[in-house]
C-alpha cells in the first residue's frame, strides 16, 4: 500500500499548527507588501496582514515560489511514496498550472488536483483527501475522487466596503462611489473558476438572506440533494468573528441540526475584498471526515 502525503497551500485557511493536528502539510503563500516578501502564517499573521491592508499598504499576491514548492515535494518524498497536492483554484491563480507542469518531472509521484476550491472548501478537500489516504487510496485515486465532485460547491461573499473591489479593478470608481453613497452591499459568488457579482442588497441583513436563499437553491440545483447529511455548510470571514458567530446562528435556524464551520477567509481573497466581509458555502461531501 502506497504511503500518500496530502499537501495544500495556506489559501485553504489551514494554519501550520492545524496542519500538524490534521496530519496534512501546508505551503505558506507569499505576499509582497510595500515591496517586501512575507509568508502567510510564517512571518505574517492575520492581524499583521489586516493592519497593513487598512493602513493602505501596497499588497500583491504571488504563487508559491517554484524552488520552495519543489523543495517541499522532495522533502516529503523521503518519507512518503506519493503526494496529493491541492492548490487554490486555477481560475484564481496560475499556481495550479505551474505545479502541474513541475509535477511532470516526478514520474507520477506528485499528483496535482485542480478541483477549483478556495478557503474553507479547499480545506475540506484536504481533509477528505487525508481520510482517503488513511483508507489506503493511491494518489491518483484520491485525485479522481476529488475531481468527480469538483463542481458540487458554491461560495457567496458580501463585503463591508467597496474600496478594495474598486482598487482591484472589479468595480469602476464611479460605480464604487455610487454604491458607497447608497450603502449597497454586493453579494459575490465563487463557483468553479472565477469570482463574479451575484446580487446587490441594501443592507447586511438583506445580503445575508440573499446568501442563505442561494445556498438552499444550490443544494437543489447544483448539488442535487435535500439531505443535509450530504453536505458541509461553512462560514468564512475577514476580521469579522462576531458577525460570523451571529450568522452561524441564523444559518443553524435555517438548516436545523446542521453543524456549521467558521474559519477566517484566506488572505489571497481577503486582500481583494477587505476586512468586514462574510462568506458562506455549501459543498457536497465526498466522505465523512469525522
Amino acid at each position: 500500500m502506497s504511503k500518500v502525503a496530502i499537501l495544500t497551500d495556506s489559501n485553504s485557511g489551514i494554519t501550520q499548527a492545524q496542519a500538524k493536528d490534521y496530519g496534512v502539510f501546508v505551503i505558506p503563500m507569499p505576499f509582497y507588501i510595500d515591496g517586501e516578501l512575507y509568508y502567510e502564517d510564517i512571518d505574517l499573521t492575520q492581524e499583521q496582514f489586516y493592519e497593513k491592508l487598512t493602513q493602505g499598504g501596497e499588497i500583491t499576491t504571488s504563487m508559491p515560489i517554484t524552488g520552495n514548492l519543489m523543495d517541499t515535494w522532495d522533502k516529503l518524498l523521503k518519507d512518503y511514496d506519493e503526494i496529493v497536492y491541492i492548490p487554490m483554484s486555477s481560475g484564481l491563480s496560475s499556481s495550479c498550472a505551474t505545479a502541474k507542469m513541475l509535477a511532470e518531472d516526478y514520474d507520477g509521484k506528485v499528483v496535482v488536483v485542480d478541483n477549483q476550491r478556495i478557503s474553507v472548501t479547499q480545506k475540506l478537500s484536504a481533509l477528505e483527501a487525508k481520510k482517503l489516504a488513511d483508507l489506503g487510496k493511491s494518489a491518483q485515486e484520491i485525485c479522481d475522487a476529488l475531481m468527480e465532485i469538483k463542481s458540487l460547491s458554491t461560495i457567496y461573499i458580501t463585503v463591508d466596503t467597496l474600496e478594495y473591489l474598486k482598487k482591484g479593478g472589479r468595480l469602476t470608481p464611479a460605480v464604487a462611489a455610487i454604491g458607497s453613497l447608497l450603502k449597497i452591499k454586493p453579494v459575490l459568488s465563487i463557483y468553479g473558476e472565477k469570482l463574479d457579482k451575484y446580487s446587490m442588497a441594501r443592507t447586511v441583513k438583506a445580503a445575508k438572506q440573499t446568501m442563505i436563499e442561494a445556498l438552499k437553491k444550490d443544494m437543489q440545483n447544483v448539488l442535487h440533494t435535500d439531505n443535509l447529511d450530504d453536505v458541509v455548510i461553512s462560514i468564512a470571514h475577514t476580521q469579522n468573528q462576531e458577525a460570523a458567530e451571529k450568522f452561524k446562528e441564523e444559518l443553524e435556524a435555517e438548516f436545523p441540526g446542521k453543524e456549521i464551520w467558521i474559519d477566517p477567509l484566506s488572505l489571497s481573497v481577503s486582500c481583494h475584498i477587505g476586512p468586514g466581509a462574510l462568506a458562506c458555502t455549501v459543498t457536497k461531501k465526498l466522505i465523512d471526515i469525522n
